[in-house]
């Protein structure tokens, strides 16, 4: 029994890292970087559309033929959202959304049409309380328990596995350094 969930735990993990989707925790009043990439080479900007959209519908930042755009943008994300122009001509078409709040939380795609290629990302923003401490400048949000308790399992589901293989092993050479007893 134990040994089938840490084998779910793993499989959960790889299936994880794996997806096509960004899932995300940011924390209010702090900072999150929204990733969106092409794998194309030799990008001419001028050829290049990028649009990001929360929830499907809302504008939050365009970049039109290399150039930055913000005339459509929901007010929300005014002075908000940021990209990196100088990653552009690396294919990095990336946003950093300042001051979260719990109203940012949902699904944000990035559309990144080339002349060649187009493609699709989403990331799944969640929203937590800010977990820092008054009284501590650090901007950085503190382990919660929940984080700890996950570290936790996927540490369990990857140790038991190697204790259970490693003690087999020892058995199993255990029994055939034994003499056989003489008939």
């Amino acid at each position: 029994m134990i040994i089938g969930w840490c084998f779910i735990c793993i499989f959960a993990v790889v299936i994880n890292e794996v997806s096509l989707d960004v899932t995300l925790v940011g924390f209010t009043g702090s900072s999150v970087v929204l990733p969106c990439s092409s794998t194309e080479y030799d990008l001419e900007l001028q050829d290049i559309n990028v649009f990001w959209r929360y929830n499907g519908s809302e504008t939050i930042y365009d970049l039109i033929s290399g150039k930055d755009s913000v005339a459509g943008q929901n007010p929300r994300y005014k002075n908000r959202a940021q990209t990196f122009p100088d990653e552009y001509l690396r294919g990095n078409f990336s946003i950093k959304l300042i001051n979260l709040t719990h109203a940012d939380a949902g699904e944000f795609s990035c559309f990144i049409i080339h002349s060649s290629d187009s493609k699709q990302e989403t990331v799944l923003l969640f929203i937590n309380e800010s977990t820092v401490q008054k009284g501590n400048d650090s901007t950085e949000p503190a382990e919660t328990k929940s984080d700890q308790w996950n570290i936790f399992i996927i540490c369990v589901c990857i140790l038991v596995p190697v204790i259970i293989f490693l003690s087999t092993a020892c058995f199993m050479i255990l029994c055939r350094k034994r003499p056989s007893a003489p008939l």
